[in-house]
This record gives structure tokens, sequence and C-alpha cells, in this order.
């Protein structure tokens, strides 16, 4: 009852408890107990219908825009190497020193890549150099839409994907322009919404978000500024079972030693897994979700390595390498129970890529865009959640980001990888091996 509103409680309450108590409590006829429990569950009723048909208020300005027929381009070795490099290095430049840390490499890259849609000159140079490397946007978007239609959204092995784009609605102070909108609506299928960028505006982007990560990012905005002329946002839902699901007499409870050495006894879940992975500074090994198209990836440092010096010696092609690599190899693994939330401003990460002058009020050009009467265009935040759960049934993660934009075969041998101590680990899809989500965790919270 704990997630039903006040007045569902009550009609569960009075229609379980329809004896002579409740009648004495409320001194009601037992002729008038029947019609006031229709009164209230029909109430009850017309209140969940209520919550159920929350609906956006912003204009949509999508009418005449519809996604056209496109050209996208298969996964090829310079994608994955690209799209690997960046999601490592972001994930390197995001890592919290003292918290578990978890991103969507995939939700940033393709909230940025339709930004970059109408970004022109070095702006647009520096964020094709960071997202794609040595891939333009043309053909990044290319890209993206073809790897993005290739991920498998199936019973037990959920992921969905959206994007939408909100922009202030007066026209004296900012005009959109329709290319801009088309591009988006091509290749990241991306709706368009014009609002007040009012109270309501937070509110109804913040429902978007919630209901595009099944309620796992439920905000993703505090407020809106007066100078905040548009919102670029992506939404990803990943929901899958294990391959094999984990049983009773397969739990138990031991001691998690956290980053800073103290131990926290919590419930620790052992599998014999087939995949091993050694990159000569930590092992690991790979455990399927249902029907083998997503994979869980986990990486134990050795004994000697800390955590912070593994992760500095991360590349994407050392990912990469160390997933295509791994032995066919039986394990003993043994992954702790976790589950926890993550949120970071990207911005300082992002300009240490090199995306500079995206962020600059005086350098940024955003012209492709539109035009804003109270001057230049510019990023200003671009703001990251993200939400895990692993247990025995399997992984939920979700992630949202909102680019906030101003004006102004081998031998038979055993091994044994048990995460009691700070590991990394990756949520990926098993056609390229890349990161959808990736994360450290250094301790376990409750």
């Amino acid at each position: 009852m704990k997630n039903m509103y006040p007045i569902q409680q009550w009609a569960v309450f009075l229609k379980t408890g329809k004896d002579e108590n409740v009648m004495k409590v409320f001194k009601l006829p037992e002729k008038w107990f029947s019609a006031m429990l229709i009164l209230i569950l029909l109430a009850a009723i017309t209140v969940n219908l209520t919550a159920c048909s929350f609906k956006v208020q912003a204009a949509n300005l999508m009418e005449g825009i519809s996604p056209k027929t496109v050209e996208d381009k298969d996964t090829d070795d310079k994608f994955i190497n690209n799209t690997a490099n960046f999601s490592v290095e972001l994930f390197k430049k995001s890592i919290g020193k003292k918290q578990n840390t978890l991103i969507s490499p995939l939700s940033v890259l393709l909230a940025l890549s339709m930004t970059a849609n109408g970004a022109d000159n070095e702006t647009l140079t520096q964020m094709q150099a960071v997202l794609g490397k040595n891939i333009p946007i043309e053909e990044l978007n290319e890209y993206l839409y073809g790897y993005v239609k290739s991920l498998p959204n199936e019973e037990k092995q959920k992921l969905s994907i959206a994007n939408s784009i909100w922009f202030r609605g007066n026209k004296n102070r900012f005009t959109v322009e329709k290319d801009f909108l088309q591009t988006n609506a091509n290749y990241y299928n991306a709706a368009a919404y014009e609002s007040d960028f009012d109270q309501q505006t937070v509110k109804d982007i913040n429902h978007w978000v919630k209901t595009k990560t099944d309620g796992m990012v439920d905000k993703i905005l505090e407020d809106i500024s007066d100078s905040d002329v548009m919102y670029l946002i992506n939404a990803i839902t990943f929901d899958a079972e294990w391959e094999t699901i984990y049983q009773k007499n397969e739990i138990y409870k031991d001691d998690f030693t956290a980053l800073k050495g103290s131990k926290q006894t919590v419930d620790f879940m052992c599998s014999k897994e087939s995949t091993y992975l050694d990159d000569g500074k930590a092992t690991g090994f790979i455990k399927p979700y249902a029907k083998n198209k997503y994979s869980f990836v986990a990486l134990l440092p050795n004994e000697n390595i800390s955590i912070s010096d593994y992760i500095k010696t991360l590349s994407g092609e050392s990912l990469i390498r160390t997933i295509n690599e791994a032995q066919d190899i039986a394990v003993n693994a043994t992954l702790p129970k976790f589950s926890y939330d993550y949120s970071i401003k990207m911005n300082d990460a992002l300009k240490v890529l090199g995306m500079s002058n995206a962020f600059s009020e005086d350098k940024a050009d955003f012209r492709k865009i539109g035009k804003s009467s109270d001057g230049n265009i510019f990023i200003s935040e671009v703001i990251h959640k993200t939400l895990i759960s692993v247990d025995e049934l399997g992984t939920k993660a979700g992630a949202a980001t909102a680019v906030r934009m101003e004006a102004t075969s081998a031998p038979f041998v055993t091994k044994t990888v048990k995460l009691d101590r700070p590991f990394v680990y990756a949520i990926i899809d098993n056609a390229t091996n890349l990161p959808l989500f990736i994360g450290t965790t250094v301790s376990i919270e409750k």
C-alpha cells in the first residue's frame, strides 16, 4: 500500500476491513457502508486515471516535420574504436573520488551529437574531435542511427532509447532552424517541444525523463533560468534478466572491503561462468544476460593495484581488446548485490577532452540551431544522471543526459574471481562489445 495514493489506501482499508470495527469507527449504519465504499473506490479510480494521464503541456514543434528515410552505416572498427575511446575517456574524467560511479557514454554521445548538428566552425570541429575523433558529424549521425537501430530490445532484455529537444517559446527571443529539427528527427527520432520555460516546463521535462527511464531517473532538472533557451535530452533504460538466474542456495552473506578498508556485510551471489578475463593488471569474467545479446563485464584489479591506478591504465582499445581476448575457462564468479544512483555535471570532463568552445559564451558557434535576441547561444551545462540495480534476477539501469543551452578455447582450468573489493564493471552489447554503461563499485550502499 505504500505506493498508493492516500485515497486508494483508504479504499483498500475499508474493503478489507468491512467488519463491524470499521463501521463503529465511522459510526455508519450498515446500509450506508456499501455506498461509502463504492464512492471511495470510484474516487480512487479517478485519482489513478488522472495520475496516468499526465500530458506534456508544451507545444509540439514537429508539425510538418516527420523523420525521413536516411542512410545508415554499419558499425565497423573505426566507429567501435572511436566510440570505445570516447566512452572510457569520459568515464575516467567522471569518476567520483570516494563514491560509486556510473555513466552511460551512449546517452551522453547521443545528446551531444544532436547538439553538434547545430554547431559550426571551430565549435563543430572540437565537438567532432571529442565525439567521433576523425568522423565528421554527418557520418557520425549515420553510424549512431545504424548502431541504435541494431541494439536488441526484446522480452527479458529491454533497451529503450528516447530523445527530445525543448525550446523557449518566445519567438521574439529565440527562433529555431527547421533544418536542425529535421536532421535530429531523421537520425535520432527526436521529438521537439516549445514552451514558456517556466515551472510547468520543469515538470514536463522531468515527467518525460521519468517516463522514458521507467521511473529510474525521476528528475533531471531542478529549475530553469531566464537565460535558458534550449534543452537537448536523451534517456536510456536497460532491463535484462540473467541468462541463468541465481538460486537461493547461491546467495550468501560475506564481507565487502570498501575503498577505505572498512568491512561491509552484504549479499553475494555465486555462479559458474565460462568466460575469464585477464589483462595483466586485473582479472574478471563476463556474465551473459538472457538471449545472450548483452553481458555484464567485471574487472577486479590485482591485489597490488588500486582501483584508481587501474582506471588510469584503461583505454577504449585496451577494454575492447580485453573483452575480445576473453578465455573460455571456467570461473567461480562471485558478485555482490548492489544498487545506487549517480549524478554529475560533465562540463569540466568535456572541456578537458577538448570541447571547450561549446561552453564559451563568446566562442560558441551554434548558428545552425537558431538565433536568440538575448545573445550568443552556448552550452551552460551537461547534466547526467544514472541508476543501477544488480540482484539475483538481473540488472536494471537507467540514464538521462540533458544539454542545457543558454544565450550568451583452452585446457580446462578453474579460476576464481570474487568481487569483494572495489571493481570496475560495464554492460556491453555483445555484437560490438561497446559499453552502454560503465562504472565502479567501491562500496555497497544500503
